[in-house]
């Protein structure tokens, strides 16, 4: 008989993106609670909606194993008196381990014991760690509630923990565990029993809770994709994941209900429109079958009934929230498309970009300085297009619109700088220069959008470090706190070089930028900011590869100057990756830092004299060296010709000579092939175990 465990906890309606967060850290907890404690299991099964987080763990073992291990106690000649027999000591040992004195073995001049550790069971083990358990869930604004103590999300309302048809004695912000729990807020069945934790899904739904989240979003996709046929239309799920997770979280019986505006608001620009249905009211967009955007749209009401007034409701209260927003919108649009995008730049001189790093107008005018050095440096002759781009790349941020709708950045400026009759890759790199605006999005797709954008990041990056230099440190960004975004501007200026092979000195763009930066705000730089700037873009550079190269490997080649060309660094620390993880790595790599940790404290300059040379072993190996090409990643497999005469050369030759000058000489040999190898990467950095 399988036996399985299931943990509900029912609250008030949690934050949604807590929610997907708080079902992957439930079967981290768990996961490691029954490893901890012996405890087999089948698979671990999370089921979540906006009011409740539930756990289902299949095929669990009912007992540990009982166990029987030795014990060692006291030393012999504290363990028996002068007569041989068990001292005190001894006898206190057994009584301790519960076993009687006749049960005791001497062993390596020890008493030892031979203990029987009973097994506990499940039930017990859960009995006592589901509290805790449940109270190690973290989470954003976590908060006190009632006159508990313990912070949690939301209060907690029901609690159900049962272990195949018992319920368990456990009990959290004074609710006991049951085997009943409630149903939708609307539903007519307001409790159900969970008589069997296999039949928990099915048994929600007879209360109208589909408390499968993956079932609940095909379930979304499905009823709003008929509705959506139902009035001609279509709806492209493809640029909606975020809006359709957030509905699945929000949800606990999802019932589509087609609305409507004034077809007069499909004037307004469409990423208007889609903004603010998608993004500011959880609305699914719909599209005509020819792709034009419709003026109906999609609810997904969290709703029971199936009376048509209270449906009629739902869609005119949607139909008034839409009106509304689409109405500013309009309002706005039509305001600021009153003039041209370039006479919106004087606005941002009242803009502040970041305290004591002027205005916006003022990192607009670098960012213009900026393209010009980068375009330089890629050899672009004809600048006119990348500096309009640069100049009328942040005027949007002064617009009515922008300021309403502040996701729209770039997508308003591409608009306006059209019907302002700038040339479309001008206006495209005005939207693109934000590019990406999430880990995995898209780039810009032309060098007027690619420069503007890296120089764009790269002032902000160098303008973040420059105002937290000394005492400010502690400002820079973390994992928690990075208000300037300056992690996802660091990978997209690395992304956007790599991934469109642009030859460009990132060391000198970052030195330019401080210029520029220090010398408009009258800034000391201190010698350290530079280092500083380039050491955390390689903490970015390796996470961006940490899936593609093996750590050490990021770590050999980071001394190789990465940020002077990303490209040949990329094509070197691949090169070096491949010859890591070739079949006899380990020992090129051994004989390899043998030569390094010889010569790091022993460093000889100049080329050993033959003359010195008393072995066959080492003009043996000077021949090797003197007959082979210079190492560079491209030819790394060439390493392997120098492996055997050096494993032969340690073999038979005394580096450490008595003879100063014979002991030098070898020192000078091996100096002269750990250039050899530096010219590839640190390979004292890479493993060798």
């Amino acid at each position: 008989m399988e036996n399985n465990f299931l943990l509900e906890i029912l609250v008030q309606e949690l934050p949604y993106q807590f929610i997907p967060n708080a079902e992957n850290q439930l079967v981290d907890i768990f996961t490691k609670l029954l490893n901890d404690n012996k405890l087999s299991f089948g698979k671990i099964k999370t089921y979540a909606t906006p009011r409740r987080l539930a756990l289902l763990i299949e095929n669990l073992q009912l007992n540990q194993e009982d166990i029987v291990k030795d014990v060692k106690g006291p030393i012999l000649n504290i363990a028996l008196d002068e007569n041989g027999n068990f001292s005190p000591a001894a006898l206190g040992f057994a009584k301790k381990n519960g076993i009687t004195p006749d049960s005791l073995y001497k062993k390596d001049n020890y008493i030892w014991a031979k203990v029987e550790q009973k097994g506990k069971t499940a039930k017990e083990i859960l009995e006592e760690n589901i509290a805790p358990s449940i109270m190690k869930l973290q989470g954003a604004h976590f908060m006190r509630w009632g006159y508990f103590e313990t912070k949690f999300s939301r209060p907690v309302e029901n609690l159900v923990a049962i272990l195949n048809n018992e319920v368990l004695n456990v009990e959290i912000f004074d609710k006991k565990a049951t085997n009943k729990t409630k149903g939708h807020r609307f539903s007519q069945i307001k409790e159900v029993e969970i008589t069997n934790p296999k039949n928990y899904v099915e048994i929600l739904k007879t209360a109208n809770v589909y408390a499968d989240p993956i079932e609940r979003k095909q379930l979304i996709i499905e009823l709003a994709t008929k509705k959506a046929n139902e009035v001609n239309c279509t709806i492209d799920f493809s640029k909606l994941d975020d809006l359709l997770d957030e509905v699945t979280y929000i949800t606990e019986f999802p019932v589509p209900v087609v609305c409507e505006f004034k077809t007069e608001y499909l004037q307004i620009p469409d990423i208007v429109t889609v903004t603010v249905m998608s993004k500011h009211q959880r609305y699914f967009p719909l599209y005509e079958k020819t792709g034009k955007l419709s003026n109906k749209f999609i609810t997904m009401a969290n709703f029971t009934g199936s009376d048509e007034e209270s449906f009629k409701n739902i869609k005119q209260g949607n139909q008034r929230v839409i009106s509304a927003r689409l109405e500013d919108g309009k309002f706005f649009y039509d305001e600021d498309i009153k003039t041209k995008l370039i006479e919106k730049l004087p606005a941002l001189k009242g803009m502040t970009f970041q305290r004591g790093l002027g205005t916006l107008f003022d990192k607009t005018e670098r960012i213009e300085k900026l393209s010009s050095f980068i375009a330089d440096e890629l050899n672009i002759s004809d600048k006119t297009d990348i500096l309009k781009a640069a100049k009328l790349s942040k005027a949007d941020l002064s617009t009515k619109l922008v300021f309403e709708f502040t996701e729209l950045q770039g997508f308003i400026g591409e608009n306006y700088a059209l019907k302002s009759g700038e040339k479309e890759n001008v206006a495209l790199a005005i939207k693109e220069h934000y590019f990406p605006l999430s880990a995995n999005s898209e780039l810009p797709s032309k060098i007027e959008g690619q420069i503007v954008s890296i120089a764009d990041k790269i002032d902000t990056i160098v303008a973040v470090f420059l105002s937290t230099q000394g005492d400010k440190k502690k400002k820079r960004p973390t994992g928690s706190n990075d208000p300037l975004a300056v992690r996802r501007a660091i990978i997209g200026v690395l992304k956007t070089i790599t991934t469109f092979n642009l030859r460009i000195d990132l060391e000198k763009v970052i030195n330019y930028s401080i210029e520029l930066i220090s010398k408009e705000f009258n800034i000391t730089v201190e010698n350290v900011t530079f280092k500083e700037i380039l050491a955390f873009m390689y903490g970015r550079l390796n996470v961006l590869y940490e899936k593609t190269f093996n750590y050490d490997v990021l770590a050999a080649t980071e001394n190789m100057k990465p940020f002077k060309n990303l490209n040949e660094w990329l094509k070197r620390t691949e090169a070096v990756n491949n010859f890591v993880n070739s079949k006899d790595s380990i020992k090129i790599f051994e004989t390899i830092n043998r030569v390094l940790k010889i010569t790091q404290g022993n460093k000889v300059e100049g080329k050993p004299d033959e003359a010195l040379f008393n072995n066959e072993e080492e003009k043996t190996l000077y021949s090797v060296i003197l007959n082979s090409p210079e190492i560079t990643y491209q030819n790394i497999n060439e390493i392997e010709r120098f492996i055997e005469p050096l494993n032969l050369f340690f073999d038979k030759v005394l580096v450490m000579d008595k003879d100063e000058k014979i002991k030098n000489n070898r020192l000078k040999l091996l100096n002269v092939l750990a250039e050899k190898f530096n010219l590839v990467c640190d390979f004292s950095k890479i493993s060798t175990k």
